[in-house]
This record gives structure tokens, C-alpha cells and sequence, in this order.
């Protein structure tokens, strides 16, 4: 499938759907949050069979919070971006819908500060469980390790 044809297959699923593909390598979405879980089932259970998350990104935009999830179809070999933003940092999971999120969503609870309904583990990964803060975001500060210039 190209690109049109993905984009218009996802548009006739739910409206409040954005699409980017110009100047990207991959057909880009973002959809609001209240839609996530909906629209990676269909993505995962449709036509575009996109069967493998292989890439769960937080990321801190400054004013709100976000994942970037990357998706394949290993039947179509084709790939997409999911784009979903928060400004309260409170995202449903999705590990029950793609395995592979479920250490990702602990990455960016750990390092990002969103927390993620339904997750089975919810707790630190990397860091110490008294540690204090989400070191990965922007307004974090440390003073005894960060050296600004």
C-alpha cells in the first residue's frame, strides 16, 4: 500500500485524524489520546496488518508531553508513525496490543514521568526507586550532576 492509501483506509476509521507524509520518510499520524488505544487495534487487526511495534519514543516538546510509536507491517513491509501528545502525562498503555511496549512504557515512565493506565509494572526501569524526578525532561534539574555552561 502507498501512502494515499493507507491515509485514506485510516480516515475512514475515526475522525480527528492528522496525517504528515511530505518531507518524511514515513506516513506520520497523530491522533488525540482518547483515540490511542483505538486506532493501534485497528491498525494492528485491519488491512494494513501493522503486526510490530518496533520503536516507543517519549518525548518532551517543551509545553506537553508525547509518544512517538513506530510501526510495521511484516506482511506489507511497510512502516508508520504514531504521534500522540499529553498535557496532563497520563497515556492509556499498550502492551497488551503490542508486547513490545511493556518495558518501552516502563522507559518512559522512569526517565519521562507518564504514567500509563492498565499497565501491569508500572515502575522505575533504569533509575533507583527513591530517585526523585524524570531526568529526561526538560525542566528536570540536578544540581550536583548537571554542569551548565
Amino acid at each position: 500500500m502507498t501512502n494515499t492509501e493507507l491515509q485514506t483506509l485510516m480516515s475512514s476509521w475515526m475522525d480527528g485524524l492528522e496525517f504528515a507524509d511530505e518531507g518524511v520518510q514515513h506516513l506520520t499520524i497523530t491522533v488525540g489520546k482518547e483515540n490511542l488505544r483505538n486506532l493501534m487495534l485497528k491498525l494492528r487487526d485491519g488491512e494494513g496488518a501493522f503486526d510490530y511495534m518496533f520503536s516507543l519514543t517519549a518525548v518532551d516538546w517543551g509545553k506537553e508531553r508525547g509518544m512517538v510509536y513506530h510501526l510495521e507491517s511484516t506482511k506489507h513491509r511497510h512502516i508508520i508513525v504514531v504521534h500522540v501528545t499529553t498535557d496532563d502525562e497520563v497515556l492509556d498503555s499498550i502492551h497488551d496490543i503490542y508486547p513490545t511496549a511493556i518495558l518501552n512504557e516502563r522507559e518512559a515512565f522512569d526517565l519521562m514521568g507518564i504514567t500509563f493506565n492498565g499497565h501491569p509494572d508500572l515502575r522505575r526501569l533504569f533509575l533507583q526507586d527513591d530517585w526523585v524526578g524524570h531526568p529526561l525532561r526538560k525542566d528536570y534539574v540536578d544540581e550536583a550532576n548537571m554542569i551548565v555552561r
